[in-house]
């Protein structure tokens, strides 16, 4: 009876224990079904209140875009100039080539006639493509979402925009067919230089209307719209037709072309117009083309805006520029009997800058002679060349100062053979010693190469990267004592590399850009520039006297002013081939770069293409200098005279100074130690030879003296 009641017992267990379980998978099933359906409803709620959200778009200005100027202000908050392209020249898809439609359709959007605006399939790959790469390195865009955000949108990274770009591209698709939205792109997409539009673009480049572009110039157009800047033929050419035949390889892997159009439009050569067409370079209103074209590339370089962005993103740009400086610059330029003669096909070119070594402020840019072209050639500032003896200061005797030498130092001055190496000077002279500052104030050569030699090349690389001069993997030779770089520099590189000096030690970076906001004033960009300390104030003061030296009475008396002023002379020799042969005390390129109190100023002068009709016969201590005086006397005309910042010297620095000189002093004594061990060594040895002589002799005179009796 107990078994069968034990029994009983355990099968109500199990039965209740099963009842039990059940319950609670069905609570759990419910449970998942209510959280199914709140999704569901949610989801469903979601793209009814984003399907309401894209139905209220507005996207009418796709009809008629309105381009907003970008306004940039000097450095007292006044509007300086207004950047916007006037106008867009819209032509129909018909006045567009198939070739030119089907190019940008390979290049920008290869399953543009397949999605309805968001292309997720390419997204996703994308997607995996970054994720395999390690970076952002593809986007996910279609020609749609481009034109929405060319149209309605910043350039903001974020989510919230790439969602309002997408949910305006489905707007988009809803009320365009497929023809009339890559009309639209065409006709407002940036294609670089200020142009918007294919019509512009076709104009700019190549002189021509849209409907006569080759499928050549068709590809390379189509090629602009992802990186204008980089890819422009005008500033990159070898990247421009990389770029070209790439599209032009899509083009044929998908079908527009055949191997046969291929093979001739990649060998088409490329014609670009290198002026503009009078029509087309009125977007630039106001004054000042050469420092907006330099403020454009900062903003680009530095703080990662487009160019499209820039010319009409409505923005405020705040700057460094004081009108003042800028206009004595160029009243200075116009005055044409401060240039040498040009030769009757080439102009003599030359570029500017003058800043703030307090702040490193660019207060003015001339980027070339002649008319001001927005957004051409900047001589100030993209111009690379030897800076010829300018350089010394910066490469040899700013560096010696630090290692203890001062303006007494004698330093050799005889025939020079370094490794192969015999630099010779100007004057073809040798003085046997000189001190550092007859050196300096004469310019001579084989004192600078000696003594860089004496620091070590190493010493006097290291100090010119410091102040922010790039040196390339060739440049690992004593010439570079001469200002002979490989790549060369730029004036607005040479006159951050001078502003060390009157700011006693302390560099700031060049910069014309303080921030860049909207125009309800939220801020995008704003500068953080960070001092470097490159050398000691002591010395850095002791370089502006030797530097005033060469203006009061050294190679640059034609930069001497009413108030105090300091610089340096360069002048690059034409190179030794035989194209210049016969071509005697010729220059290719000249310099001056100097500095008061105040500011500091670079000027180059040279012609844009050296060959035996094209040279110049003056040097930096001629027209670089007046220039130089020009500029400064006007930019300082009203400003009361002031004495260049003098070190303060306190104990420990006095201490520093001494140990500096008791390292040269001991150096030296060590030095000339040697030389008289060394010294002492050859005479006892010559004493040793000449006594052993004597003996051989006196020895040799006995034996046919006895040989005789």
């Amino acid at each position: 009876m107990k078994e069968q009641n034990l029994v009983k017992e355990q099968e109500n267990i199990r039965r209740d224990s099963t009842m039990s379980g059940r319950s609670g998978f069905y609570k759990l099933l419910m449970r998942f079904r209510i959280l199914i359906i709140g999704i569901l409803l949610g989801f469903v709620s979601l793209a009814a209140i984003g399907a309401y959200w894209i139905h209220s778009l507005d996207i009418e200005k796709l009809v008629v875009p309105i381009l907003a100027p970008t306004q940039l202000l000097d450095k007292n908050g006044e509007p300086s100039s207004q950047m916007v392209s006037v106008k867009i020249e819209s032509v129909s898809l018909d006045q567009i080539p198939l070739h030119m439609q089907q190019a940008i359709v390979a290049v920008e959007d290869k399953r543009y006639f397949d999605h309805t605006g968001v292309d997720v399939l390419g997204i996703i790959r994308a997607a995996f493509r970054n994720l395999k790469e390690g970076g952002a390195a593809q986007g996910g865009s279609t020609i749609t979402q481009q034109l929405a955000k060319n149209v309605f949108l910043t350039g903001d990274k974020t989510f919230s925009r790439k969602l309002t770009e997408a949910a305006y591209a489905l707007k988009i698709e809803s009320s365009y067919n497929k023809d009339q939205i890559l009309e639209m792109y065409l006709n407002q997409i940036y294609f670089g230089e200020g142009q918007w539009g294919i019509q512009r673009a076709a104009k700019r480049y190549f002189g021509k209307d849209t409907k006569d572009l080759t499928l050549s110039e068709s590809a390379l157009l189509a090629a602009l719209p992802k990186a204008p800047s980089r890819y422009s033929p005008l500033k990159n050419k070898e990247l421009a037709l990389e770029r070209r035949d790439l599209v032009l390889s899509l083009m044929r892997d998908d079908g527009f072309i055949s191997n046969e159009e291929y093979n001739q439009a990649i060998v088409e050569p490329v014609k670009v117009l290198k002026e503009a067409p009078s029509d087309q370079t009125n977007y630039l209103l106001g004054q000042y083309a050469s420092y907006t074209d330099e403020v454009i590339d900062e903003a680009i370089e530095l703080y990662g805006f487009t160019e499209r962005q820039l010319l009409a993103g409505n923005l405020l740009i705040y700057t460094e520029l004081d009108p003042v400086v800028q206009s004595a610059m160029e009243e200075t330029y116009r005055n044409d009997s401060l240039f040498p003669v040009s030769a009757p096909d080439q102009l003599v070119q030359s570029g500017a800058v003058i800043l703030d070594p307090s702040t490193g402020g660019v207060r003015g840019i001339v980027g070339q002679r002649g008319e001001h072209v927005f957004r051409g050639f900047n001589h100030a500032t993209q111009l690379m060349r030897q800076p010829g003896s300018a350089f010394k200061p910066l490469m040899v005797y700013a560096p010696a100062l630090e290692m203890g030498y001062d303006a007494k130092s004698m330093l050799y001055d005889g025939p020079l053979d370094i490794n192969g190496y015999k630099p010779k000077n100007s004057d073809h002279r040798t003085l046997g010693q000189v001190s550092l500052r007859d050196a300096v104030i004469q310019s001579r050569n084989i004192p600078a190469v000696w003594l860089l030699n004496e620091i070590g090349l190493k010493t006097g690389k290291s100090f010119v990267e410091k102040l922010g001069i790039p040196l390339g993997a060739e440049d690992n030779n004593l010439s570079l004592a001469l200002g002979g770089l490989s790549q060369g520099v730029s004036p607005l590189q040479m006159a951050q590399g001078y502003s060390v000096f009157p700011n006693l030690g302390v560099e700031f970076p060049a910069h014309t850009i303080t921030k860049i906001t909207t125009t309800d004033g939220r801020v995008l960009a704003e500068a953080e520039h960070q001092s470097v300390t490159v050398m000691s104030p002591e010395n850095a003061h002791a370089m502006t006297e030797l530097l005033r030296d060469v203006v009061r009475e050294g190679t640059g008396k034609n930069a001497a002013m009413n108030r105090p002023v300091a610089g340096k002379t360069g002048t690059t020799q034409l190179p030794q081939n035989k194209q210049f042969a016969g071509i005697t005390g010729g220059a290719k390129d000249v310099w001056f770069v100097g500095y008061t109190p105040e500011l500091v100023g670079a000027v180059w002068l040279g012609y844009d293409n050296t060959d035996s009709k094209h040279y110049l016969t003056t040097s930096g201590g001629q027209y670089p200098a007046l220039i130089f005086k020009e500029m400064m006397s006007l930019a300082l005309k009203g400003v009361p005279v002031s004495e260049f910042k003098q070190p303060t010297i306190g104990k420990k620095d006095k201490n520093d100074k001494q140990d500096k000189k008791d390292k040269k002093d001991k150096k030296d004594k060590d030095k000339k130690d040697k030389q008289d061990k060394k010294d002492k060594k050859d005479k006892d040895k010559k004493d040793k030879k000449d006594k052993k002589d004597k003996k051989n002799k006196k020895d040799k005179k006995d034996k046919n003296e006895n040989g005789n009796f």
